[in-house]
């Protein structure tokens, strides 16, 4: 296969699509993802015939068991990618809104309207039931997308292209408004991510060797969030029951998300009360514990942190500690550490909870609330694309809305400038 050729006529069919599918009415939307959800209700069979023969090359070579489980479709994920697929099915279609319709001086009226961005890239890793998040997002906000997934999941990736592909057939849609490369030659990506006259935003998903590579090389706008470096500060007004609530499910609910939190940062006045017991807690569960010389003032039994780690994504029950004098000195910290996705404070004091607002500089921000809330699902958009830490466009959970951009209409009525 001459890769370049591929990837280029990918391309092609899918800006051709894009614009059937931007002026492509709800109703049609919606019949393409119910199509879908039916496809593969119908395939389970097909589907985890696909999927054995990738856990199979997968284990033959030698992934660990943390990949080979999110690669893995047990039924219970065939039915999460079925109610999915309904589920931005019902979402508000936000292509062709107008909103901030005003009339100026001049008797004209000015707004904005929603628009498609195109035709969406993305890139991603090991689960095939991203696969269907993003055809359905992408298709749904009214983009072509072209889906590149990892070399260990190609047959159940191509499993479900083929569903993705009956449902748009049926609701008269075409069939390359979503296409899934079918080449695990690494080349594809590269040739993907700078082919601008075809492609008009990549979202990589992945690690971070992955999402740098993305960044660095790319000639098309990348919508990414490169670590989730989220932090907890437990302030001196703290409720003592939610500081240890919210800090115990921030970081022990799950430890390889990207919204998991991996520092803590507790108000020196009220450590001695808050940090044994919140300790224990942890430890109890297997949390490795590193902290600052004055938290191991507190708790002598762990380990002592290293400049390194308040800038360590860990991904793993490992979690850095450190005191601070104030809610101040607390945001400086999260500024200078920080990777701009998460950030909490718990207090009782509002003023204090309106300043951190106001003062942290990440895509999310939290009162009394733990970060792993970080989440399209959670944040009400139905299911997200990805993260974003950017600060133009899109900017935390990349939802529907993300996945469009504005532009600005005037109404007139044979109105001339003076």
């Amino acid at each position: 296969m001459n890769v370049e050729q591929y990837m280029i006529e990918l391309g092609q069919q899918a800006r051709d699509a894009s614009r059937l599918v931007a002026k492509a009415d709800s109703g049609m939307k919606n019949r393409a993802l119910l199509a879908m959800a039916e496809a593969i209700d119908s395939s389970r069979e097909a589907l985890a015939e696909a999927n054995a023969r990738d856990l199979e090359n997968g284990r033959a070579n030698g992934l660990d068991d943390a990949m080979l489980d999110r690669l893995e479709l047990t039924p219970a994920r065939i039915d999460t990618m079925i109610e999915g697929l309904r589920q931005v099915a019902a979402l508000p279609d936000p292509v062709g809104a107008i909103t901030d319709l005003n009339y100026r001086p001049s008797g004209i009226q000015v707004g904005k309207m929603r628009v498609p961005l195109g035709v969406i890239g993305i890139i991603y890793e090991s689960r095939p039931n991203v696969t269907v998040e993003a055809a359905s997002l992408c298709l749904k906000s009214g983009n072509a997308t072209i889906l590149r997934g990892g070399s260990e999941a190609i047959n159940s990736n191509q499993a479900v292209a083929q569903c993705i592909k009956q449902g748009l057939k049926k609701a008269g849609l075409p069939e390359t408004a979503v296409q899934v490369v079918e080449t695990t030659d690494r080349a594809a990506v590269g040739q993907l991510i700078t082919m601008p006259e075809y492609v008009d935003v990549i979202v990589p998903r992945g690690g971070k060797g992955l999402i740098e590579r993305i960044s660095r090389d790319a000639k098309v706008t990348v919508i990414k969030h490169l670590d989730g470096i989220c932090h907890v500060y437990i302030d001196n007004d703290a409720d003592k029951g939610k500081a240890i609530n919210v800090a115990l499910n921030a970081k022990t609910h799950r430890y390889g998300t990207c919204n998991t939190m991996e520092t803590l940062l507790v108000n020196a006045a009220v450590a001695g009360d808050i940090l044994p017991e919140l300790a224990e807690r942890y430890i109890a569960v297997g949390v490795e514990l590193r902290g600052c010389e004055q938290t191991r003032a507190l708790l002598p039994q762990i380990k002592p942190a290293s400049e390194e780690d308040w800038s360590t994504e860990y991904l793993a029950p490992v979690l850095s500690i450190k005191l601070v004098d104030s809610m101040d000195q607390a945001i400086r910290h999260i500024n200078k550490y920080g990777s701009h996705h998460t950030d909490a404070i718990i207090t009782e004091n509002y003023t204090k909870s309106r300043a951190f607002l106001r003062e942290v500089d990440s895509s999310s921000v939290m009162v009394n609330a733990s970060t792993r809330f970080a989440d399209g699902f959670e944040y009400g958009l139905g299911a997200e694309i990805g993260i974003s830490t950017d600060k133009i466009h899109a900017r935390g959970p990349v939802g529907l809305e993300g996945l469009t951009s504005q532009k600005y209409v005037v109404l007139g009525d044979g109105h001339i400038r003076q």
